[in-house]
């Protein structure tokens, strides 16, 4: 068989899983994390460039499978994820991702990389990024209620882009919150495991919840939240999947990605169609109020949404030019001739 060799045009940069650790690490955590909520911020706010759509979900009784495409109208992006909360008890990741970017005048990727990791990064970052809005002036303490994977990153992009130097954890499971504990040694904040929801919420200006079970949950009682929180609902990401009492949200003023598919999938889903809520990017605009009050009650009903991938891929692909970070894959076809694939194929044997 001939061996050809791919011409350039064939070539994607892909990142994989260890060259991502290599990246995170060679930037650092912190600066990581600081870095993609300035380039998810500032996609928001070109918000109305993107293509809008709820991603597509293939829904199974052990979990479900999305896709998750937008462009900006000179780069299409899309992300593969899953989420099968089985998994955990199988050694299996509960969320697995990938994504791509592609080159909308000629339709060829131009960048393929792993998300698993940068999914947890993404997701961290832009709750910090919404934080910035919307907790109280000189937060310094949070909750994290659920202390699976996104716990860490959760803390930490508190911690880089908010200033919170204190978390505390709880988790149903407390190896669970062990592991968070012993993680976030060492990275400059006081963390405090708790045995029970409620202990964990004392002192905190920020809640987060970020559980992973595919059902109703009420993991958070209208009871146990008090007036001037900022709450970061995070697990609530599919049909069927809740975490708060629906009467908390009654109290708050709920901030969400895009509604239509907040409707479908988020902490809302539990309220009327017509419940209001308030579009996070016309905040970061300016043309709609965040936080306006001591008193007030803030809630960001976060589903994730394809924009924040696109940001995230965005940010990649600025930071692995000149490194080692990636290797080229010989992903598409590239004959001689554009018509002639099957010339290629066939001379390939020879």
């Amino acid at each position: 068989m001939t061996n050809m060799n791919p011409s350039d045009k064939a070539l994607v940069p892909f990142v994989s899983v260890d060259n991502m650790m290599k990246l995170v690490h060679h930037i650092g955590v912190e600066p990581m994390l600081r870095g993609l909520a300035d380039y998810i911020e500032a996609d928001f706010r070109r918000w109305e460039l993107f293509d809008k759509t709820p991603r597509v979900a293939s829904h199974s009784a052990e979990g479900v499978i999305e896709l998750m495409p937008t462009s900006d109208g000179e780069v299409y992006g899309f992300k593969y994820v899953n989420g099968h909360p089985k998994n955990m008890k199988e050694g299996l990741q509960t969320v697995t991702a990938f994504g791509l970017l592609a080159d909308v005048s000629n339709g060829y990727p131009v960048l393929l990389s792993e998300m698993t990791v940068l999914t947890a990064l993404r997701t961290a970052a832009t709750s910090a990024m919404v934080a910035k809005y919307l907790a109280p002036k000189g937060a310094t303490t949070m909750a994290m209620i659920g202390n699976g994977a996104q716990s860490e990153f959760q803390s930490l992009a508190m911690k880089a882009i908010c200033g919170v130097d204190s978390v505390r954890l709880y988790d149903v499971d407390p190896e669970a919150t062990a592991k968070a504990a012993l993680n976030l040694a060492g990275w400059g904040m006081n963390v405090v495991s708790c045995k029970t929801a409620e202990e964990s919420m004392e002192g905190a200006q920020i809640i987060t919840s970020c559980t992973a079970d595919k059902q109703y949950a009420t993991i958070l009682t209208d009871n146990m939240i008090g007036a001037g929180v900022h709450i970061n609902a995070i697990g609530g990401d599919c049909p069927g999947k809740t975490e708060l009492h629906k009467d908390i949200l009654a109290r708050s003023d709920v901030f969400v990605e895009y509604p239509p598919q907040t409707r479908i999938e988020g902490e809302i889903q539990q309220m009327p169609q017509d419940f209001p809520v308030t579009e996070m990017w016309e905040v970061i605009n300016g043309t709609a109020k965040g936080r306006t009050s001591n008193q007030q009650i803030t809630l960001f009903d976060s589903v994730g949404f394809a924009i924040e991938d696109f940001s995230a891929l965005r940010f990649v692909r600025d930071h692995i030019q000149n490194t080692e970070f990636f290797m080229d894959l010989d992903l598409l076809a590239d004959p001689d001739e554009p018509r002639d694939l099957f010339g290629m194929l066939q001379r390939a044997t020879q």
